[in-house]
């Protein structure tokens, strides 16, 4: 149960100042099917972090229980130090005529293919006993921050602080994966 709890958090501190839920904006101020949009987001998600979820599993496998530990650690110093750095705008898929639903899916799966949520809940997925928790913890909590996206749209979420957001993401996830490492390490 750790693992879905700790994905879920980790999955809203990333998302919250990342690419997946700006473009997630623009396509539901695209398409006005606003509930589509989120469907597709939502399932999109769902495979990567699923896919994520298995990888863990089968790593899992490989790794002592310390290794596992460190390996959270360095995912959540990754999207810390991710966070950090500059946003580059999605592309808004302007050219793409194939629909709300589709656009949504392929768009927001390839965008999060391989993200830094994805890392964080192959990770926690390594270090947890049921792997397919971490996963639906992921996939809910970057489910919720999506889609607010969507349904805020795109004007409100250019109205947020989202450097101030990434900054302290930022900070939040480097301090926790120092202290998961040093735990990990067994030095506290």
């Amino acid at each position: 149960m750790d693992a879905l709890m700790a994905a879920f958090v980790a999955a809203i501190l990333i998302e919250a100042g990342d690419r997946t839920p700006w473009l997630a904006a623009i396509l539901g101020d695209r398409f006005e099917k606003r509930g589509v949009v989120i469907a597709a987001t939502l399932l999109a998600l769902a495979l990567g972090n699923g896919v994520a979820g298995v990888g863990g599993g089968i790593v899992a496998a490989h790794l002592t229980p310390n290794a596992r530990a460190l390996l959270v650690s360095v995912a959540l110093l990754s999207a810390g130090f991710g966070a950090f750095g500059r946003l580059k705008a999605p592309d808004r898929l302007a050219k793409w005529r194939i629909g709300a639903f589709a656009t949504s899916f392929l768009g927001v799966a390839i965008l999060a293919f391989g993200d830094r949520t994805q890392f964080a809940t192959m990770a926690f997925a390594a270090r947890s006993d049921a792997p397919v928790l971490a996963a639906i913890g992921a996939t809910l909590g970057a489910g919720i921050v999506n889609a607010a996206g969507v349904l805020a749209g795109e004007p409100m979420r250019r109205q947020l602080p989202i450097r101030a957001i990434r900054i302290g993401t930022g900070l939040l996830l480097c301090a926790i994966g120092v202290i998961s490492g040093l735990s990990a390490l067994r030095l506290i």
